[in-house]
């Protein structure tokens, strides 16, 4: 697909990686555009954006020059008037895909993707479970053979802990960061098992520091950020999936896995969190993690090709 590809974000990574894993599995390489705001349009997005926005963008963050795009997979509120300019300076011509709730009328783009616990629909509104993102089976696959030399030898059962920390709505505390290593060692131990670990961006090191001491003495890793990320590797090699409530992505990422994904409950939590994970767990998909290890089967789910295969058609 001979495409012109944008991906416009105000640079949140997670977010990021949803529209940069719906550009390649539609085979495109994307340009990133991450745009920042001047005032007064930050201050009003996403309303009242219908006047001058070609002049909103701060020059401090990317513009909308070179060859302009076919195709734009936009996220982010801040990424709304880029997009509506885009529509403008393409006479229409381009395809305009927005990931998440953009906070005005759907109208305004060709195609929405927004999970089920945004709660919005429309006529061009496609509602998913949960997160676009990159875990394929053969990404996997991938993965398990690359990472074959350094985690295949670990005793089974092996338990991969994705672990996040806090978020606007969650917190991670040293208390439970303590008790959820805890028991993770004594499962491991029990067992005979083994445990990778890797942590996110919002970990932070006194919280990493918890799960290192916690599980010294005990089979497998814990990803330092140094070196190959071994983050699909974990996913390839794990027996169960143990993750923190705080991301959508990871919990999703696990989902598509096919393995048992246990989700760590943590303080604080909102309505659309919660419509999320219980949505999830009504599937059959997901358990809350109360310290034991459960084995059960589930259909996985693949947000990212319905996603691409509706826009292909659109762009057909």
């Amino acid at each position: 697909m001979s495409l012109i590809c944008w991906v416009v974000t105000d640079g949140k990574v997670g977010m990021e990686n949803q529209c940069l894993a719906i550009a390649r599995r539609l085979g495109l390489d994307p340009v990133v555009k991450r745009v920042k705001m001047r005032a007064p349009w930050k201050q009003l997005s996403p309303w009242g954006l219908r006047l001058g926005n070609r002049w909103s963008l701060s020059p401090q963050g990317d513009q909308l020059d070179g060859p302009l795009p076919d195709l734009l997979i936009a996220t982010g509120r801040h990424s709304v008037t880029s997009s509506l300019a885009i529509r403008d300076l393409t006479k229409g011509k381009c395809v305009r895909v927005q990931i998440q709730n953009p906070g005005i009328d759907p109208k305004n783009f060709d195609l929405v993707v927004v999970p089920r616990h945004d709660q919005l629909t429309g006529p061009n509104v496609l509602v998913t479970r949960g997160a676009p993102h990159g875990v394929t089976p053969a990404a996997l696959e991938a993965a398990r053979e690359k990472f074959a030399p350094r985690l295949a030898y670990l005793p089974q059962p092996r338990i991969t802990l994705l672990l996040g920390g806090d978020n606007g709505v969650y917190k991670l505390t040293r208390l439970a960061a303590e008790n959820l290593a805890q028991c993770l060692s004594t499962l491991a131990r029990g067992t005979h098992g083994s445990v990778m670990v890797t942590p996110s961006r919002r970990t932070g090191a006194a919280i990493e520091a918890i799960f290192k001491e916690k599980l010294t003495g005990v089979a497998g890793e814990f990803w330092d950020g140094t070196g190959d990320n071994p983050y699909l590797g974990y996913l390839a090699y794990a027996d169960h999936i143990v993750v923190t409530a705080d991301s959508v992505n990871m919990v999703c990422e696990a989902a598509s896995t096919g393995k048992p994904v246990h989700v760590v409950p943590l303080d604080g939590g909102s309505d659309k969190f919660r419509r999320f994970h219980d949505g999830l767990v009504a599937d059959g998909i997901t358990r809350p993690f109360h310290g034991t290890l459960e084995s059960w089967t589930y259909p996985t789910f693949d947000d990212t090709g319905m996603v691409a295969e509706l826009i292909r058609k659109m762009l057909a």
